[in-house]
């Protein structure tokens, strides 16, 4: 299954092609324009962070990860390649919508090797100001994320979702990014959202939205959880525990990956009967469908 685009801040155009793999992959970036340089899913080659997580191996960059590694984990996909022909990812129309619509298309295949999952053993709490994150030990993955803007359509908003039984696709896919257009010019001087529009952005003007309606009256907040949930991938196995976040953003997302996997004694790696995994149908070991993803 394949797509073409934009990327959000480089505003170069890409086209992006989803494989299936073998179980035990993961999810493996392929630069089709770059003799097929692969870059893996994974902690290690997270190289910034700040308006978006990117990805860089032995100086190749793949930036604007975290709406695809979203989706995925949002649809229980454990094992794919993508394939790009250039830096940054589509942004399509700004949510992970489109990668869940992609996915669905092609079709999912569950694989005979048992899912290990990444068993959140004790908790851990990180501060930085009045921004925190923190993981703690339970039986599922669970979010819960508080923002507050300064905006009269966001204000203090916090959303809290359990990702099984299909609770991705219904509340958190379709959430879109969004921006202020009184930011988008210094943010454009940074060599930022150089391919932002109204096409694939919330436009947030001083009191109201300039390309509404919102997809959920806490579209805000509910796409914040969209963007965890992608960061939270580079874990490399779908999660059990439960996530809070307050104001958190992708550098304190990303820094609770490292943290996590630099402390052993944080996780443990299990596998769930297949009795569980039927009741949580978005944690099941998959890939792809080979016949229809070409």
């Amino acid at each position: 299954m394949a797509c073409e685009g934009i990327g959000l801040h480089s505003g170069a155009p890409v086209s992006m092609r989803m494989l299936p793999a073998p179980s035990g992959t993961g999810i493996v970036f392929r630069r089709t324009d770059l003799d097929g340089y692969e870059i893996e899913a994974i902690s290690r080659n997270v190289a910034r962070v700040s308006y978006a997580t990117s990805l860089m191996k032995k100086g190749v960059f793949i930036s604007t990860t975290e709406h695809l590694l979203s989706a995925f984990i949002g649809m229980g996909i454990d094992n794919a390649i993508i394939e790009l022909d250039n830096l940054e990812l589509p942004i399509l129309d700004g949510s992970a919508k489109p990668f869940v619509e992609m996915i669905q298309k092609a079709g999912i295949r569950k694989q005979r090797r048992p899912r290990k999952y990444l068993k959140i053993a004790r908790e851990l709490e990180l501060r930085e100001g009045d921004k925190f994150i923190a993981v703690y030990p339970a039986n599922s993955y669970s979010v819960s994320y508080s923002i507050n803007f300064p905006h009269p359509l966001i204000g203090k908003e916090t959303f809290e979702v359990e990702l099984t039984n299909g609770s991705y696709l219904r509340q958190i896919a379709a959430a879109r990014t969004f921006g202020s257009r009184e930011d988008e010019q210094a943010m454009r001087n940074m060599g930022l959202i150089r391919g932002a529009s109204r096409e694939n952005c919330i436009v947030l003007t001083r009191d109201g939205v300039e390309n509404g309606p919102l997809r959920f009256r806490d579209e805000f907040v509910r796409h914040k959880i969209l963007d965890l949930v992608g960061d939270l991938a580079l874990l490399g196995k779908q999660v059990l525990g439960k996530v809070v976040a307050d104001r958190a953003g992708h550098a304190m997302h990303t820094a609770l990956v490292s943290r996590i996997l630099r402390d052993k004694t944080m996780w443990e790696e299990v596998s769930v009967s297949d009795q569980d995994q039927a009741e949580q149908e978005t944690r099941r070991s998959s890939e792809a469908a080979a016949g229809s993803l070409q």
